[in-house]
């Protein structure tokens, strides 16, 4: 958690970008609850610390395989924070009870939430154009910063997932991520194919290098 709110700190102070190299991950625990291996939601905390810092608005992009259930809970009824997630259907994919597309944000929140299901099998060509979507809604939304939940696990490779990403397809997001324009930090979340995660983090991450 310490980490993230370091890299947070390090967009505050002036750099493009911060990878907070974080683990567990974070982004199935909510205010009072936790799962998915996760305790801690480091990519809300570090939301939370830039809008503590100055910055009105936030945009959370969470491209892990699995929905962000955690950070979905804890911004849902909120205005000032806007949640979108790119994953596995819930229908048959975890955390199953959200990640829904008719899930959009309550109260104050409402609107605020965008949820981008894709069935399993999806390849690079539809996942970006998911990542359209939510980019394009990211900037009507007006957000001063971008926090990424970086899960590595949309890999084709991955052993308990369902995309097909390949190494190369990481390039492209890094340098689509990067052209967002915003002061951008990154919380690593899930990955699990071991030999490869490393070279897909660092090719990501390659677009700010």
């Amino acid at each position: 958690a310490l980490c993230a709110l370091s890299a947070a700190q390090a967009v505050l102070d002036g750099d493009a970008a911060a990878f907070a190299l974080s683990r567990p991950p974070g982004h199935h625990a909510g205010a009072d609850f936790f799962g998915g291996y996760c305790f801690l939601n480091n990519a809300a905390l570090a939301a939370q610390h830039l809008r503590n810092h100055g910055m009105k608005k936030v945009a959370v992009l969470d491209i892990d395989y699995h929905h962000g259930n955690g950070t979905q809970a804890i911004f849902y009824d909120r205005a000032d924070v806007f949640f979108a997630s790119i994953h596995g259907d819930p229908r048959t994919e975890y955390p199953f009870y959200l990640g829904h597309a008719d899930e959009t944000g309550s109260g104050a929140g409402l609107g605020a939430n965008l949820n981008l299901p894709q069935p399993r099998g999806t390849g690079y060509t539809a996942w970006a154009q998911a990542l359209e979507v939510a980019l394009t809604a990211m900037g009507r939304f007006g957000a001063d910063a971008l926090v990424v939940s970086l899960g590595m696990d949309t890999f084709v490779g991955d052993p308990i997932s369902g995309f097909t990403l390949t190494s190369d397809d990481y390039l492209r997001v890094g340098h689509r991520l990067r052209r967002a324009g915003m002061p951008t930090v990154l919380a690593f979340e899930g990955g699990y194919a071991v030999q490869e995660v490393g070279v897909n983090a660092v090719n990501v991450l390659s677009a700010w290098a």
